[in-house]
C-alpha cells in the first residue's frame, strides 16, 4: 500500500501550495535526457557518405517506422511520430529504476494521462478518417444492438491500457524491492535485467501495440 502513494518531492508556493511528485520529477528527467539525445544525434547529418552515428540513427528511426506502418496501415501514417515518441517516453520511463529513480509508470497518474491522450487520439483518428456523422454512425456497426457496447468502448480502452502498464510496472517495482529486502547482493542483478530492462520495454511494446491497433480500427 505505501508503493501506491507517490512522494511529493517539493512544493510551489502558488496559492496553499502547488505538490510537485516524484513521478513529474522524473518525467522532467526523461524529457530532458530525450531532447539531449536528439540535440546531440542530429547534429552533422549528411546526405552523401553518412556517418556510423547517422546509419545507427536512421536504422532505427527505419525499425520503428515500418513497425508502427505495418499496423497503422497507409492511413493511419499521419500518427506514427506520436506513437514513437510515446514508445520511447515509456520504455526509458520503465527502465529509470536501474539508475536509482522511482519509475513514473508507477504512479497512475501518469499512466492515466497516457491512456487519456491515447484513447483521444483514437477517437480523433476515427473523426478524421470517417467525418463526424461517419464516426458516430461507426458506434451502430456491426449491427445497431451493438451500440452500448461500441460506446462503452470508449471508457474501456483507455482503462484497459492504463491498468495494463500501472499494473505491470508496479508489480515489478515491489518485487525487486522485496528481492532487494531478502538479498541485497548479487540477487537483485537478474532480477533488475529482466524487470527493468526486458518487462519494462515489453510494457511499453504493448501499450503502443494496443493504441496502434485501436487507431488502425478506427480508421478503416
Amino acid at each position: 500500500m505505501e508503493e501506491l502513494n507517490c512522494k511529493i518531492m517539493f512544493t510551489i508556493p502558488v496559492g496553499d501550495g502547488l505538490p510537485i511528485y516524484e513521478s513529474v520529477v522524473v518525467t522532467w528527467i526523461v524529457m530532458a535526457v530525450l531532447v539531449l539525445l536528439s540535440i546531440i544525434l542530429v547534429r552533422n547529418l549528411k546526405v552523401e557518405n553518412p556517418g556510423k552515428k547517422q546509419l545507427a540513427l536512421e536504422a532505427g528511426y527505419l525499425f520503428f517506422r515500418n513497425f508502427f506502418y505495418n499496423l497503422l496501415g497507409e492511413h493511419g501514417a499521419r500518427y506514427i511520430p506520436y506513437m514513437i515518441t510515446i514508445v520511447l517516453y515509456i520504455g526509458l520511463a520503465n527502465i529509470m529504476g536501474v539508475f536509482g529513480f522511482v519509475p513514473p509508470t508507477k504512479d497512475m497518474g501518469v499512466t492515466i494521462a497516457l491512456a487519456l491522450m491515447s484513447i483521444i487520439l483514437i477517437e480523433y483518428s476515427g473523426i478524421h478518417q470517417k467525418g463526424t456523422k461517419g464516426w458516430l454512425k461507426s458506434f451502430a456497426e456491426p449491427i445497431p444492438i451493438m451500440l452500448p457496447i461500441n460506446i462503452l468502448e470508449i471508457g474501456i480502452r483507455p482503462l484497459s491500457l492504463c491498468m495494463r502498464l500501472f499494473g505491470n510496472v508496479l508489480g515489478s517495482y515491489v518485487v525487486m524491492k522485496l528481492v532487494e529486502i531478502i538479498c541485497p547482493i548479487l540477487l537483485p542483478v537478474p532480477f533488475n535485467l529482466y524487470f527493468d530492462f526486458f518487462d519494462g520495454f515489453i510494457q511499453a511494446y504493448v501499450f503502443v501495440f494496443l493504441t496502434s491497433l485501436f487507431i488502425s480500427e478506427a480508421v478503416e
